[in-house]
């Protein structure tokens, strides 16, 4: 019925992949990335677009683990790969096997993931940093032996605190391996008891050359060191990982040899101020004490000191006056006292009272004392006690004496 070919939906479909891949091939494309995700087979599945059009991507595992760093929605990236028809859906598609970031670069994006991850896991945290020694003895270096870096630092140590000791760690710090060097001369530094401080650093550079400092063994061997450290990698405007890290950080090496030791004119300014203020507290308690001196020499006691020792005689004989005074009167009135409470005693002797014709009457056997006639009987045996004996009587009639 018609001249025309006629084609099936799967074998038109087939044959536009065809046309794609034999007339187009490999393209290089830029765009933004969207709807991104990671499936759990390991493939990446997204959208590149401009401010036109759309295309879906998809990269296998592959491919994608050889990626230096994720990827993430409204990243701007150059892909590579080639175009290709999903036939279920009849979409075309680019199948990515590389990609990178746009402008930032793939180092600055494995950079800033880094940093979001050391952050979190509180790394930088200024709470945890550690005060630099004002006065080190000792300071550690961990730099390259033959670099500009550790000159720079024996340079500036030795002109400002020539008493302080540099011992170097010499590492590598570019290329493969320079990470885990230099994070192993920060653990072998600290196990030594006499490093006051650590520098870790080296010259400027690029961020290639200066990627060793943004390696986590770096950060982490800073991040758990007991001693404190200094970063001081590139120039001033080079910002490193390992400089959020360390305890302190340094532009340069140079700047990072100044905070760690004083200047010595300055610090004997700072002693000779001192010597200064003590000589002159000094001399002005020697002039108090020299003034107290004068006042006690010309004093009273001072000029007329026999004067003053025979007044304190006199006083003292006047008290010992006193004292035997108030003794005497004190003794008189006690032997007062004592005279009277002996005449009462006296009187009230029971032999005496004996002696002036009176008698103790008791009656026998129980020789309960006797005091009135009724209390006998006749017939009763008493015995009648005199100032000097005894006898025994019967009573033989009893007289009531009346009373009133």
């Amino acid at each position: 019925m018609f001249d025309a070919i006629i084609y099936q939906v799967g074998e038109l479909t087939d044959h536009i992949k065809k046309l794609l891949q034999t007339r187009i091939g490999s393209v290089w494309v830029e765009g933004e990335i969207s709807n991104y995700k990671r499936h759990s087979s390991g493939h990446l599945y997204f959208s590149l677009k401009d401010h036109k059009s759309r295309i879906q991507a998809v990269m296998f595992r592959s491919d994608s683990n050889r990626l230096e760093s994720e990827p993430e929605d409204g990243l701007k990236v150059i892909a590579q790969g080639e175009l290709n028809v999903y036939e279920r859906s009849g979409l075309y598609q680019i199948i990515v096997r590389r990609m990178q970031p746009v402008g930032v670069g793939e180092l600055q994006l494995a950079f800033e993931q880094l940093k979001a991850k050391l952050a979190s896991q509180g790394l930088f945290n200024k709470d945890r940093k550690k005060p630099i020694p004002r006065y080190p003895k000792r300071i550690g270096v961990v730099t390259s032996p033959t670099g500009a870096a550790i000159r720079d630092i024996v340079h500036v140590v030795s002109r400002r605190w020539p008493r302080a000791a540099i011992l170097l760690a010499p590492v590598q710090v570019q290329g493969i391996g320079a990470a885990s060097e230099i994070a192993r001369a920060i653990q072998m530094l600290n196990q030594r008891d006499d490093v006051d401080v650590i520098i870790v650093g080296r010259g400027g550079g690029s961020i290639e050359d200066l990627w060793a400092f943004n390696e986590e063994a770096v950060c982490r061997a800073l991040f758990e060191s007991d001693i404190p450290t200094i970063s001081a990698v590139g120039h001033e405007i080079d910002f490193t990982l390992s400089d959020f890290t360390a305890d302190l950080r340094a532009p340069t090496p140079s700047a990072a040899a100044e905070s760690v030791v004083p200047d010595r004119e300055e610090t004997l300014d700072v002693v000779n101020g001192f010597h200064l203020r003590l000589k002159g507290a000094i001399r002005g308690y020697l002039l108090t004490l020299r003034y107290e001196q004068s006042r006690l020499v010309n004093s009273r006691g001072f000029r007329r000191p026999i004067d003053l020792i025979r007044q304190n005689s006199q006083n003292l004989d006047h008290l010992t006056q006193r004292l035997r005074q108030s003794m005497t009167s004190g003794l008189k009135a006690r032997a007062h006292f004592l005279d009277v409470t002996s005449g009462k005693l006296e009187g009230m002797n029971p032999d005496k009272i004996l002696r002036r014709g009176y008698a103790v009457c008791r009656k026998l056997p129980e020789k309960n004392v006797i005091t009135d006639s009724d209390q006998l009987n006749i017939g009763d045996m008493v015995e009648l006690t005199f100032a000097t004996g005894k006898t025994v009587c019967q009573t033989t009639s009893t007289i009531v004496q009346p009373t009133g």
